[in-house]
């Protein structure tokens, strides 16, 4: 294949799972626009839960990952009852996670109370926490069928499923949020209600399509293995849980912002939720190219073919880098307008304002390092990615991020500037792994083929 090639292959797989994942973020962008026109409060109560919430859901879908590079290695090889095997143990594992973080989630909110946040802020914040929780369960088992799909390169069923839900979600938002055709009055909790609501369609759907369509046939999918393999759950699970544990390190590096934001005042959090909102759309989208890196590098090995491999990889940090640089534009010239569609306090629009340059700033940064943790996905290298997450995010970027806002008076931009530092040091430590391992894979694959080599 040409360059040309693998960009146009990566795109046609890539874009499905970019509007996908947007989809998927998108309901929490319609939750705060919609509750930001509710007031401060309920947007700072809504930053608060879902500073919890979005932590651990992130942590599930990483665990459901660990499915995608095995099916698509699979697939590269024409294993079909491998890759049904796949998809029951993956199951199994889902909803088992998704059982026990939904635990974790109620043992977490017992402590909301002491984390020095506004009083009134908590009181909304917990029984909207509890609502969006129950839609875990749901949201893992549409996982395990979505990423079933995208290991065999089938993207677009998962975006028209998930687009679909969405504006199924914002319809309901304005129904429960406002108490339209009979229903009460829900505020902040009709935006969970919704949520939920939208979550477990998008579980159907995607679960019969998956089930009934004549092209999974050939794959005799069951929901139930009777003959369960450890061997194959830990393969599972050595790739998800490091996974997880990367999608948390940075997510929760953000969460915890939110929290020291709260020390800093409602308005503060209010502005960085949305500013981090926004930010979230490209991240979430940049997430969609790092699926497509890894479904690329995981399909060439199994076909074994290193070369396209490393070119696979190389193009969409290429492609990444292209789409946040647009980003970046985005936020710093519509920096004033955008937190406005959120809400009209002119002080929370002035520290979202100020918060959108600094994200825009750090988009490349961010943009290579998610399609870091992909493409070494894809080479089954999940052990010191993870490592480097927590080290830039918790050893530095945290830390740094404190000591300026409370410190040095930079305040809510201190601790941006800190997360800045860290994901610019994880973008170029991903990177140059990426690019060390898949040179090393070459070499060893030429090597293996070389006359001497055939000759022993």
């Amino acid at each position: 294949m040409t360059i040309r090639d693998h960009f146009k292959t990566t795109f046609i797989l890539a874009y499905p799972v970019m509007l996908s994942q947007l989809g998927q973020v998108a309901v929490g962008v319609a939750d705060s626009m919609m509750v930001g026109q509710l007031g401060p409060v309920p947007l700072a109560a809504s930053a608060l839960a879902n500073s919890i919430f979005f932590v651990i859901m992130m942590f599930g879908i990483g665990v459901s990952m660990g499915i995608t590079p095995l099916v698509s290695v699979a697939d590269g090889k024409s294993r079909l009852k491998r890759i049904s095997r796949l998809f029951s143990h993956g199951l199994w594992i889902n909803v088992t996670a998704g059982i026990l973080l939904i635990g974790v989630i109620l043992g977490l909110s017992q402590g909301l109370s002491y984390l020095e946040q506004p009083e009134e802020v908590v009181v909304l914040a917990l029984p909207y926490l509890f609502i969006i929780t129950a839609s875990l369960l749901p949201m893992m088992v549409f996982q395990t069928f979505k990423q079933l799909a995208e290991g065999l390169s089938q993207t677009k069923q998962a975006m028209y499923i998930t687009i679909f839900c969405n504006l199924v979600n914002v319809f309901l938002n304005w129904v429960f949020i406002w108490g339209k055709f009979g229903f009460p009055e829900m505020g902040l909790n009709g935006a969970g209600l919704a949520t939920l609501i939208s979550r477990i369609l998008m579980m159907l759907m995607m679960g019969g399509y998956i089930l009934t369509s004549s092209r999974y046939k050939k794959y005799h999918l069951k929901l139930r293995n009777p003959h369960a393999s450890f061997p194959m759950l830990t393969r599972i699970l050595k790739i998800g849980i490091p996974t997880g544990f990367q999608y948390i390190f940075e997510v929760s590096a953000f969460g915890t912002a939110a929290i020291m934001m709260g020390w800093i005042g409602v308005n503060a959090l209010a502005g960085h939720q949305i500013a981090l909102n926004l930010a979230s759309i490209s991240y979430m989208m940049a997430t969609g190219l790092s699926t497509a890196g890894m479904i690329r590098v995981s399909n060439q090995i199994g076909k074994g073919n290193f070369k396209a491999m490393r070119e696979a990889g190389m193009v969409v940090f290429g492609l990444v880098m292209a789409f946040m640089f647009g980003c970046a534009v985005i936020f710093v010239v519509f920096r004033n307008f955008l937190p406005e569609l959120y809400i009209d306090d002119p002080e929370v629009i002035a520290l979202s304002s100020s918060l959108l340059i600094i994200a825009g700033l750090f988009q490349l940064s961010d943009g290579v390092q998610v399609v870091g943790l992909g493409v070494l996905r894809g080479l089954e290298d999940v052990k010191i990615p993870t490592l480097v997450t927590l080290m830039a995010y918790w050893v530095l970027g945290l830390p740094l991020g404190y000591v300026l806002a409370f410190e040095f008076g930079f305040d809510e931009k201190g601790i941006w500037y800190g997360l800045l530092i860290g994901l610019s040091i994880t973008a170029v430590l991903l990177f140059f792994r990426f690019n060390t391992l898949s040179k090393k894979k070459i070499s060893s694959s030429l090597a293996s083929h070389s006359p001497a080599s055939m000759a022993e």
